[in-house]
C-alpha cells in the first residue's frame, strides 16, 4: 500500500481560522522559493537558539525541506518576505513495529517566537498537524522533543526512552574479548555512506526506528555546512570475517582539563550484529589516552554493562526521547505482532476525539491481531497518552497502572505486558 504524501495535505482549516482571528496567517512554505526557504530556516534556527544559518547551510537544507510539508505562521500585516513567527514541518515515514511497519506522521521544527508566546499558536500548530494526519489516514504521529512538558496535553507520550551512557574506562576495564573480523578507520565521505546504509538495515531490526535522511548522516559525518567542528569527526567501521561492513561509529575526542587525557564522544553508533557492537564498544573503551567514553541514544538493553570488568565504572541515565500519539486505534493495534495471545477491551479517552471509544483487541496464538469497535464493559480504561506509551512496549501496563494512568486488574495488566513486550527494547537512535 502506498503511503500518503504529507505535502498534498492542505493546511488545517480549524487552525487557520483560530490564527486568523489573531491577525496571523497560517500557510504552507514554498520550498522552491528562495525567500520562503530562507525565512523558514532562519525562524527554525531562532526557535532552537541556534546561530543564524549561512547561505551555504540554507542551500544545503533546501533538499530536506522539499521533501516535507512545511508550515509557517506570519503576521498578516508584515512586510514582504518576513520571518514566520512560528514553524512546523512533517512527513509520512515508516515506523518499525513488531512484525513490520506502520505509517507515522513525523512532526519536526516546532517553534514559536518569543514575541508570540501564550497566544495559542503552539496549540494551533500541534492540533493542526494531528487533524492533518488523521485526514490523510495516518494511524500514528510522532516527534522528538526539546521540552518534555508540552506534548502530553495533545495525547503524545514518551514511548521510546533511551539511555545516556558514560564509561570511566580506567575503572570499568574491558571484558568483551576480541570478536573475529577487523576494524578500520574511514574517511568522512565513506563514514556518511556507511551510516546511511547500515541504519537502513538496523532500523528494521528494532521497533521504534524510522529512516534517516541525507542531511542527518552528513551532520554526523561532519560534512554539513552546519557542522560546528567538522575536522574533529572521525569514523571507524567493523568488517566481519567475510569482509562485510556490519558496524560503524562516528566520534569526536575532547581533551579533559588540559591533562592530555581525553573523552571519546560517540556521535552515532550503528551495528547490525552483536559482534559488530562488541567490536566498536571495545575500540572506544580501549582507545589510547581515553579516560571517558560517552554515548547518547543507546537502547535500554545495550549490553555495555556486561562488556566491562567493573560495571560501577558505567553510568546509565534513562531519559525520554521518542514520543508517539495513536490516532487510529484499530489500525495501530491491529498493525503489529504480539508475543502472547490476548483478548481485551480498551476504553480510551481522547480529549481531541481521534481515539475515543471502546476497542477490542484479539491476538491469536501466532501473534497476529485484529482490533475493532466494541460494546460492553472494558477490561482496560486509559487515556490516549497511556495507550501510546504502551503501544511499542516502551512502558508496561503494570507500571502505568501503579502510576494511576491505567485501570485494570493485576491479571489483565500482566497479560498486556506479556503480549506487548518485544524481544529487544524499542528504540529510536536519531532525532527528527
Amino acid at each position: 500500500m502506498t503511503s500518503p504524501d504529507a505535502r498534498a495535505v492542505p493546511v488545517d482549516a480549524v487552525s487557520a481560522e483560530r490564527l486568523s482571528a489573531q491577525g496571523l496567517t497560517y500557510r504552507t512554505i514554498d520550498a522552491s522559493s528562495d525567500a520562503d526557504t530562507a525565512a523558514f530556516l532562519r525562524a527554525d534556527a531562532r526557535g532552537f537558539l541556534a546561530p543564524e544559518p549561512s547561505d551555504e547551510s540554507i542551500a544545503f537544507d533546501r533538499g530536506m525541506l522539499s521533501e516535507r510539508r512545511n508550515i509557517g505562521v506570519f503576521e498578516s500585516g508584515a512586510d514582504a518576505a518576513p520571518l514566520p513567527v512560528a514553524t512546523v514541518n512533517s512527513w509520512v515515514t515508516p515506523l518499525t513495529v513488531p512484525g513490520g511497519e506502520l505509517d507515522m506522521w513525523a512532526i519536526s521544527s516546532v517553534t514559536v517566537a518569543g514575541t508570540h508566546r501564550r497566544r495559542g499558536v503552539a496549540r494551533a500548530l500541534l492540533e493542526g498537524e494531528l487533524r492533518a494526519a488523521a485526514s490523510a489516514g495516518v494511524p500514528l504521529a510522532g516527534l522528538t522533543v526539546s521540552e518534555a512538558t508540552i506534548y502530553g496535553r495533545y495525547g503524545f507520550a514518551s514511548a521510546l526512552p533511551m539511555a545516556r551512557v558514560t564509561v570511566h574506562t580506567r575503572r570499568a576495564g574491558w571484558a568483551g574479548g576480541a570478536p573475529a573480523g577487523r576494524l578500520e578507520y574511514i574517511e568522512r565521505s565513506v563514514l556518511k555512506e556507511n551510516l546511511a546504509v547500515l541504519h537502513e538495515v538496523a532500523r528494521t531490526q528494532r521497533a521504534g526506528e524510522i529512516p534517516g535522511w541525507d542531511g542527518r548522516w552528513a551532520r554526523f559525518a561532519g560534512l554539513s555546512p552546519a557542522s560546528t567542528a567538522p575536522a574533529a569527526v572521525r569514523g571507524v567501521r567493523y568488517l566481519d570475517e567475510a569482509g562485510g561492513v556490519r558496524g560503524v561509529m562516528a566520534y569526536t575526542l575532547t581533551e579533559v582539563d588540559h591533562s592530555f587525557r581525553f573523552e571519546l564522544q560517540v556521535q552515532h553508533l550503528t551495528a547490525v550484529t552483536p559482534e559488530a557492537l562488541r567490536a566498536l564498544w571495545g575500540f572506544a573503551l580501549q582507545h589510547d589516552l581515553v579516560d571517558r567514553v560517552s554515548a547518547d541514544l543507546r537502547p535500554l538493553d545495550d549490553p555495555i554493562v556486561w562488556l566491562v570488568a567493573d560495571r560501577r565504572g558505567v553510568e546509565v541515565v534513562v531519559h525520554d526521547h521518542g514520543w508517539l500519539r495513536v490516532l487510529d486505534v484499530p489500525t495501530a493495534l491491529g498493525g503489529r505482532r504480539y508475543r502472547a495471545p490476548l483478548d481485551v477491551v480498551f476504553a480510551v479517552d481522547d480529549p481531541l476525539g481521534f481515539a475515543t471509544g471502546s476497542w477490542r483487541l484479539v491476538v491469536d496464538p501466532a501473534g497476529a491481531a485484529t482490533a475493532s469497535a466494541a460494546d460492553g464493559p472494558a477490561d482496560v480504561v486509559l487515556d490516549v497518552a497511556a495507550l501510546s506509551a504502551l503501544f511499542l512496549g516502551g512502558a508496561t501496563a503494570t507500571q502505568l497502572a501503579a502510576a494511576g494512568r491505567l485501570s485494570a486488574t493485576s491479571a489483565v495488566a500482566a497479560s498486556l505486558d506479556d503480549a506487548f513486550r518485544t524481544a529487544e527494547a524499542p528504540a529510536l537512535s536519531i532525532w527528527y
